[in-house]
């Protein structure tokens, strides 16, 4: 890419004359598509962001939330980042690096807040499975976050991984990351004070990932594989980890006054957008910067995304005492320049190669207006149904078989926090300096927003919502990672829109304010683009830490709360068999179902709880079986075994009357049978039965681990 004329134009009235070629290349990547959010940032006032609970909203590297504080002990407030990063067209080019450097980002994220990265969430979105690319692809996304996040010591907790058609030339990898921290040790990316330095501390400089904002703005191209390598930046784990811990000490010493991690268009991005945050200017030396390859030009040192690096903001009399950390644990570590008045200005040599408004460069790229056509759902043409062939295709199925082949590969415990572990609706994790128990839900369905984008984005906040009260915790904030085609096709910006107001309407109705994220756009290839896809993170909390199972204990009653929509649309029935119908309606009271699922869910005579998503009802019993313990059930019809309608959950309990004055003009209870010991699902569906045993279910969901191993 270049920049385009018409930006070129505006730069040039802006500075009166012609950009050098470094500010050229510098305007092309910060008002990229990728950092300017050119096309969506119209959107993005659709968001509440506001909450008694949040510390910082958007526009910073992370949001910060305040937790509630459950054992009344602690002296400050605590505090958690949350934040959320993309890495979709480099994990198609190299998925291994690709993804690895996507865990590093968001990691730098949440430590340039002062915190420490306590979890991570990846949000994986893959062609069809049956594909050979595809495998590949996942097969090496997987390995990158494994290996990553594995050697810096942070565990990943929870995600999603979807496979659709139409992910086929464009891939996705939607990574969020959860730091702690308390309210003394809040830093944000705002410059504080003019004459402080900037400091660079990190990775030696080198020429991966050059381009990498602008590379993130545009179609993939069938030769991307080969050609757009350059582009991405290559990881070093064990350098993120030293800088972790480095960052921790810069931290605790109070030397840091303000942080920007290096991402996006480097070191010019990270210092530009810093200083301009806080109304300055820089002074900044290029040549000062510590490099790792020869004979680099100005443009390359601005520009280049070489990972684990952080800018930080400096009082120059502790400019020593972060040299020695920096040296202690093996960083390098450079003065850069300094905040100043009036313009960023960068010299190479004694060259003056940058000298531009900061606020212009950070700010200034306008916004696009564009056409976009409404998205229409598909007309109802459901198929006849064989229960015993539906079941054990939609079970079998990848996007609702057992995802246990990716997250063994993950290391969900160290730090010992993770008290919930992958695989249940929600991860929990134990954050015991507020006796609270932090739940962590994330993902998105394609075939939801494929067919009706914008239910089925408010359909995503109620499925993450859901999870987090299925383990008893009451929804606090969320962050989206807004994901779409060519803005440019008015049919897929009318898709992108619909979702973002989707998820903006129902996060609005469940009072969870939406306190950050990202947007990348561009996810189209010769394969055509991507379906809207509104990845959410979303945290709740609760008092203590422990939850209700996800499998059956076979002693109670079971029971379905909430109530269905009566349509198939998006379901993967009809993906599996054929047809298409109508998106499910959603619940008029969303934010009350919420709520009473998670006081319920918490009460001493709930065994278990499973939200109702992916596969429907039928999928969601089946995950609760176990070789011990199963259930005997009836249910009226085969689309209601089937349809997705979220907000739903089945209970298993002690006490079912409890559970229907509970859910007493919230939503409809129903008594779906009784749980066993004798591990089989036995299934009474309008006079037909089928009885499917553990042994049987864990094959038929075995699936990814069969093909992959």
């Amino acid at each position: 890419m270049s920049l385009p004329d018409a930006d070129r134009e505006l730069v040039t009235a802006e500075l009166g004359r012609d950009p050098t070629p470094t500010e050229a290349a510098l305007f092309e990547n910060l008002w990229s598509e990728h950092c300017a959010y050119r096309s969506s940032r119209p959107l993005l006032s659709a968001f509440d962001s506001e909450g008694e609970q949040v510390v910082v909203g958007p526009g910073d590297d992370a949001a910060v939330v305040r937790l509630p504080d459950n054992d009344g002990e602690s002296e400050t407030e605590t505090y958690i980042t949350m934040g959320i990063e993309s890495h979709n067209h480099p994990s198609y080019v190299d998925p291994y690096d690709g993804a690895a450097t996507g865990v590093g980002g968001i990691v730098r994220d949440t430590l340039s807040m002062g915190a420490y990265p306590i979890a991570l969430t990846d949000s994986l979105y893959f062609g069809g499975f049956d594909r050979e690319h595809t495998r590949y692809l996942l097969d090496g996304v997987v390995e990158g976050i494994a290996d990553y996040g594995n050697a810096i010591g942070v565990p990943t907790v929870g995600g999603s991984v979807e496979f659709h058609d139409d992910y086929e030339g464009n891939p996705l990898v939607n990574v969020a990351c959860v730091g702690l921290l308390d309210e003394e040790r809040l830093v944000t990316a705002e410059a504080q004070e003019a004459g402080n330095k900037l400091v660079l501390v990190g990775n030696a400089t080198g020429r991966d990932g050059l381009g990498g904002a602008s590379f993130a703005s545009e179609d993939l191209a069938e030769d991307a594989e080969t050609e757009d390598r350059p582009a991405v930046q290559v990881g070093d784990p064990y350098s993120e980890k030293l800088l972790i811990e480095a960052n921790e000490d810069l931290i605790e010493a109070d030397l840091v006054q303000s942080a920007r991690d290096l991402g996006a268009a480097g070191l010019g991005g990270a210092s530009s957008e810093l200083v301009a945050k806080g109304g300055f200017g820089a002074r900044i030396e290029l040549d000062r910067v510590h490099q790792r390859e020869p004979n680099m030009n100005p443009l390359e040192i601005i520009l280049a995304e070489s990972q684990e690096r952080m800018c930080y903001e400096v009082h120059p009399e502790d400019v020593d005492a972060v040299a020695e950390i920096a040296e202690r644990y093996d960083l390098g570590c450079s003065v850069i320049g300094e905040v100043a008045e009036g313009n960023y200005v960068c010299t190479f040599n004694g060259e003056m190669v940058v000298d531009v408004p900061p606020a212009f460069l950070a700010d200034g790229a306008p916004m696009n207006d564009l056409d976009a056509t409404e998205p229409t759902q598909p007309e109802r043409d459901r198929p006849e149904i064989d229960l015993d062939a539906a079941f054990e295709a939609v079970v079998s199925a990848p996007n609702t078989a057992s995802k246990r082949w990716v997250y063994r590969q993950y290391d969900h415990e160290v730090g010992a926090r993770t008290a919930l572990l992958p695989g249940d609706d929600a991860a929990v994790m134990a954050i015991r300096e507020a006796g609270t128990g932090l739940a962590i839900s994330a993902g998105a369905v394609p075939a939801w927003t494929t067919i009706a984008p914008y239910d089925g984005a408010r359909a995503v906040a109620l499925e993450n919502a859901t999870n987090l009260a299925a383990k008893g915790a009451t929804p606090l904030a969320a962050v989206d990672c807004l994901n779409g085609g060519n803005p440019e096709k008015p049919d897929v910006y009318g898709g992108f829109k619909a979702i973002v107001d989707g998820l903006a309407d129902m996060c609005r109705d469940l009072s969870v304010p939406v306190v950050g994220g990202n947007v990348s756009l561009y996810n189209d290839s010769i394969a055509g683009p991507i379906p809207p896809t509104p990845t959410l993170a979303m945290v709740g909390a609760k008092a203590g830490y422990d939850a209700p199972a996800a499998a059956f204990a076979g002693e109670g009653t079971i029971l379905l709360v909430g109530e269905g929509g009566d349509a198939l649309g998006g379901s993967e029935l009809l993906a599996q068999v054929g047809g298409s119908d109508r998106f499910p309606t959603l619940p008029e009271n969303a934010s009350d179902a919420v709520a009473t699922l998670a006081e319920v869910a918490d009460a001493e005579a709930t065994l278990a709880v499973h939200d109702v998503s992916n596969g429907g009802l039928a999928v969601a019993l089946a995950e609760m079986v176990t070789a011990e313990t199963g259930a005997d059930i009836a249910v009226d019809g085969v689309a209601s075994l089937f349809e997705e309608t979220p907000g739903r959950a089945v209970i298993e309990t002690a006490d079912p009357d409890a559970v229907e004055a509970a859910f007493e003009g919230v939503a409809p209870v129903t008594e779906l049978g009784e749980a066993t010991t004798d591990g089989t699902l036995s299934l009474l569906v309008d006079g037909e039965t089928l009885a499917v045993d553990a042994a049987a279910i864990a094959s038929l969901r075995d699936v990814l681990a069969a093909e992959l191993d």
